[in-house]
This record gives C-alpha cells, sequence and structure tokens, in this order.
C-alpha cells in the first residue's frame, strides 16, 4: 500500500567535498538547505540516506574521502546507527572532519561529545552560516575550533563556541538540493516544502521550541508567500509534483499577522493557477482551525491537516504544556469534518501522568474523534527526548530511566511499566510505523488527493464509506481491547492481551483494506492514467498500483 523506502543516488564520479548523510524519508530539508548553500559557496555535496547501510556508505567514500562528513541527526534514538557508521568510516580509514546537526546535538552537546568519539564538532542550531565556514576553514588549513556556532571536545573539556544567530530572513536561503526523485501518492509526486521555521508554543516534551529560543534570534519567522508559490512551482515544474506536504513545525496562521500571512498566500496560489493541479498538507494547532478561514485553504488546494493533539484529558495536556483544551481540539476536528478537509494526529495515550483511569478517558476521547472511522485510530506513548523540559522535571522526581539513546520513565502507578509494555507488543502490527492503521489513514490520504486531483472518479461515495466502515470498525475492536484489557490488568488477569489474535485481526483488515482499494482503482484505472500520462511527457511517474 505505501511507497516503498527510497534509497539515496549513488555518489557521483566527482569526490565530493562534503557528504551529509540523514535519514531522507519524503527527502530531508535541513539537509537539502545545507547542500544548497554549500554549493553556493563552491562545494560539490552529496546527499546520502544512512539507511542505505554502514557498508555500502563506507565503500563510497573509501579512497576519496570528503572535507566533511556531517551526519544529521534530530533525536538520540538513532544515535547507535550513526554511531556505528561513523566507528566503520573511521576503521576503513576515512580521516575527514567528521561533524552533526541537529535538534539533539544542538541541545545535548556535552553528553552527546563524550559518548560519541569519533566525532570532531557538532553544529548547533540552524547550520546554514555556520557548516560553510567550517568547511572553509578545513579547507585553508585554518582553525575551526574558533568559530561561532559550534561545540568540541578538547582533551576532557567541553568547549562551546559564541552560539550563531538564527537565519532572519529564510528567503536569503537558496531552495534546497532535492537530488532525488520524489516520493508518490496515488502515482502523483509528492515534495516537501517549509513556509516557516519555529514554533511559538512550548509543549514540555518537545525539543523544538528549546532548540529556536536557546540560539539567538527571532524564533517564529515565515517566508513570503511569493518566495513560497515561486518554489512550488519550480518543483511542478521539474518533477511534475502534484502534492505538496508543508513540514513547518507550525503552520504560521497564529494571530492576526498569521491571517494576514494567510490571506496573501491564498492569493498567491489562487493566482498562480496552482489550485487546478496541486494539493497540499499542512501541521497547525487545533486552535487555528476556524470554518472561514479554512474553507478559503481548502478551495486553494489544502486537503489534510495534521495536528498534535497529544491528549484526550485535561491533566495529560497541563503536564504536556500544550496550552489547549479537550474541548478546542474536539471543536477543530468538527470543523474540519464538516468543511471536507481530512485530517491526521498525534497522541499519546500514555505520560507520565497516566493511571488506568486516564488511559480509558484518552480512549473516550479517540472514540469521540474517529468512531465514525474518519480516521484510523493510533497512540504512542510520550517519549523524553534530550533537551526538553519534561525530561528534566523527570530527572529532578527520580522519575527518569534508561539511557541514553532509550530514556524512559516510571509511571506513579507502576502498575502501568508492565501494562504498557505488554499492550506495546500486542498493539505493534496495529499502530506502529508499519502498522495497519498508517495504511488505512495513507488510504484515507490516497483517497483524498485523488477527488481532488482527478474529475469525475466512479464509486467515491462508495469507496469513502466503505473505507470509513472497515476503520470505524477496527477503531472500535481497538478501543474495546484497551479499555477491557485496562480493566482485567488492574484486577490481575492478562489474558486479553494476546499478540498472535491481534496479528490475525490485522492481517484480515489489511486483506479487506486491499480488496476494497482494488475495487477502487479498478473501477476508475483510465480516469487516474489520465493526468499520470500526461506528467510522463516531461518525465517518468509510476501510476497508482493495484496490490
Amino acid at each position: 500500500m505505501r511507497p516503498l523506502p527510497r534509497k539515496s543516488d549513488p555518489l557521483r564520479d566527482t569526490a565530493a567535498d562534503v557528504v551529509l548523510i540523514g535519514y531522507q524519508d519524503q527527502g530531508n530539508l535541513g539537509m537539502g538547505y545545507l547542500a544548497a548553500v554549500l554549493q553556493e559557496h563552491g562545494y560539490v555535496v552529496d546527499m546520502v540516506d544512512i539507511r542505505d547501510g554502514a557498508e555500502s556508505i563506507a565503500s563510497g567514500l573509501i579512497g576519496r574521502p570528503p572535507l566533511v562528513v556531517g551526519f544529521s541527526l534530530i533525536f538520540q534514538y538513532f544515535l547507535p546507527r550513526y554511531r556505528h557508521l561513523a566507528t566503520m568510516l573511521r576503521n576503513v580509514g576515512v580521516t575527514s572532519h567528521f561533524t552533526i546537526g541537529g535538534h539533539y546535538p544542538s541541545l545535548c552537546h556535552d553528553e552527546l561529545l563524550r559518548n560519541f568519539p569519533e566525532l570532531n564538532s557538532v553544529v548547533r542550531y540552524e547550520g546554514e552560516q555556520t557548516l560553510p565556514e567550517l568547511v572553509d576553514r578545513i579547507r585553508d588549513g585554518g582553525d575551526w575550533r574558533q568559530i561561532s556556532g559550534i561545540a568540541y571536545l578538547a582533551d576532557r573539556d567541553i568547549v562551546v563556541t559564541e552560539p550563531r544567530p538564527l537565519v532572519h530572513d529564510l528567503d536569503t536561503l537558496p531552495f534546497p538540493y532535492r537530488p532525488y526523485e520524489p516520493e508518490q501518492i496515488g502515482g502523483y509526486k509528492t515534495l516537501p516544502l517549509l513556509a516557516s521555521r519555529g514554533c511559538a508554543r512550548r509543549c514540555s516534551f518537545c525539543s523544538i521550541h528549546t532548540f529556536y529560543r536557546t540560539a539567538p534570534g527571532k524564533v517564529v519567522r515565515a517566508r513570503k508567500p511569493e518566495k513560497i508559490v515561486e518554489e512550488m512551482l519550480s518543483l511542478q515544474q521539474r518533477f511534475n509534483a502534484r502534492v505538496f506536504l508543508f513540514q513547518d513545525d507550525d503552520f504560521p496562521l497564529w494571530g492576526n499577522a498569521g491571517r494576514r500571512w494567510a490571506d496573501e498566500l491564498i492569493g498567491r496560489i489562487q493566482d498562480s493557477g496552482l489550485t487546478e493541479s496541486t494539493v497540499w498538507k499542512i501541521s497547525c494547532r487545533g486552535e487555528y482551525v476556524e470554518p472561514e478561514l479554512f474553507s478559503r485553504l481548502r478551495d486553494a488546494g489544502l486537503f489534510l491537516v495534521y495536528m498534535g493533539i497529544e491528549s484526550g484529558v485535561d491533566q495529560g495536556l497541563k503536564i504536556l504544556h500544550k496550552e489547549m483544551t479537550v474541548e478546542q481540539n474536539l471543536a477543530a476536528i468538527r470543523t474540519l469534518k464538516e468543511i471536507g478537509i481530512q485530517f491526521s494526529y498525534g497522541f499519546m495515550l500514555f505520560d507520565p501522568s497516566s493511571t488506568f483511569d486516564s488511559v480509558r478517558e484518552n480512549v473516550g476521547f479517540l472514540r469521540k474523534i474517529v468512531g465514525d472511522g474518519s480516521a484510523a485510530a493510533t497512540f504512542c506513548r510520550m517519549l523524553p527526548y534530550g533537551g526538553t523540559p519534561i525530561r528534566d522535571h523527570l530527572a529532578k522526581e527520580g522519575r527518569l530511566r534508561g539511557d541514553l539513546t532509550h530514556p524512559d520513565y516510571e509511571f506513579l502507578d507502576t502498575r502501568l511499566n508492565q501494562y504498557y509494555l505488554l499492550l506495546d507488543r500486542a498493539m505493534a502490527p496495529w499502530i506502529h510505523n508499519d502498522g495497519i492503521s498508517n495504511e488505512f489513514n495513507y488510504a484515507l490520504d490516497e483517497f483524498q488527493a485523488m477527488r481532488r486531483l482527478v474529475r469525475g472518479l466512479e464509486q467515491t461515495e462508495v469507496y469513502g464509506n466503505e473505507l470509513r466502515s472497515l476503520i470505524g470498525e477496527m477503531n472500535e475492536r481497538l478501543f474495546r481491547l484497551v479499555e477491557e484489557s485496562s480493566f482485567l490488568f488492574e484486577s490481575g488477569d492478562r489474558s486479553l492481551i494476546n499478540p498472535e489474535e491481534t496479528k490475525a485481526y490485522v492481517d484480515q483488515a489489511r486483506a479487506r483494506l486491499v480488496r476494497a482499494r482494488n475495487n477502487f482503482v479498478a473501477e476508475n484505472i483510465y480516469r487516474l492514467m489520465e493526468p499520470v500520462s500526461q506528467d510522463c511527457a516531461s518525465g517518468p511517474v509510476m501510476a497508482p498500483q493495484v496490490h
């Protein structure tokens, strides 16, 4: 159902001056911006997907090591994979300067450097100014340790230089370097882009606001709408892109200034003609969702809104410092349903304040928003990321557990520790990244994109109703399983948490989804192929696939 993971392009014959390594899911815009700036400085840059494997990456660098190898790391959970690769590169004789950037390296540079001896430096916060200067110094044999915006280990001491200010005007940056074939949804090319950087809120579990507030400069910066539309048009012309995924931490709709900015963006998208051939997705807070504005955004191409709802319990919202109410989130969902915009969400069924009662209350909230099958239910446990206020809070309370790369915490009701582990193991094929809930949500997103991009589709009401019916049935089974198992677990009975039974049900649900989707695609294959065939005139495009 979902696109297969894409491998990065092979390293070119010309030796690169800088190799940037990171995850390339939907394209890595952070790496793309850094590569584009380095290219403006005259450097040859390769971008490599870390999923290509340590052996493959090392073989490509042996004999032609770059000046600098840069690792793009957001969360410490992926640190062992980066450390393994760096160790292998050193073992095969790659002597390049190794630097690393991202949220976790910027905020926890001290513990990172002490546990990652292969590194030479950390580039802290936004790197578009720091990294080119670092490469310049290394190329010229100068003292790179004196530049602003880095941290490094000198003997046993951590040295931190003066922080580099955030990029004040994002429109001074070049468009990101994109040396890869776009991923697709429903056969239509999909690309990420940014309208802004930063987040005005201070959620306790999130490292984003800490990342931007610790560095000097304005926290939230929005690009000019005319530049955003210019980039969208260039991506459509170059790649035949039809679906745009705005990867902003929080799409900048906040307050009167955000409303004026949105009005201009809507007007420029409509004037450009993009509304006739493209759709786009944003991430934002539920408090921004109101009927008039979002109806206009919908008419300009908005088809999907992601919201970090996180909790359906007042105490959960409080400890997560969401500065939102349960009713505000419910109202946002109601509005999106009424005006016909698909939604997805992040949700933490478990957080440090959780009790068995709050778990069931959270299930009740999920039943309210997706009990009708409007989205597949999904949830996770809050994790204490490095650099977040809640990690510090848990440490002060003596509840922080785990290690550097897998921090954890104790629930106040210690029985929940075991309950969560058993439930998570049983729910893995259902709610994890490759679980059935994500497959159903992909099918919903694909269906909505197809409806907006292709005129005259047949059986849309039938297929839409079938999807919602299947999802509603699946959601209710999940909700009842969590509710009933939580009651039984409190009384000492674990019989309902059965991974084998869960997997059997998931396999059946997947088969039903495939049948429904195949029937819809088969009914509309020629209509779906027509716009894709038009794109083929300027480049290869994969048609919607029947599985």
